[in-house]
């Protein structure tokens, strides 16, 4: 027979829903930090092909 879960408290919840925003934030920076180098250039970490006019 099913059991309904325990609920979590507030401060947990919070805390977790914190925890997942910080690591969406992160992921922001390194792909804005990633366009912003290839934009301009300096780009080490991918190759990409450049289009000569």
């Amino acid at each position: 027979m099913a059991v309904p879960k325990k609920r979590i408290s507030i401060s947990k919840k919070r805390i977790r829903k914190n925890i997942w925003k910080r690591k969406g934030y992160w992921v922001v920076l390194k792909v804005l930090s990633l366009a912003k180098s290839l934009s301009t250039g300096n780009s080490k970490s991918l190759f990409v092909e450049q289009i000569k006019n």
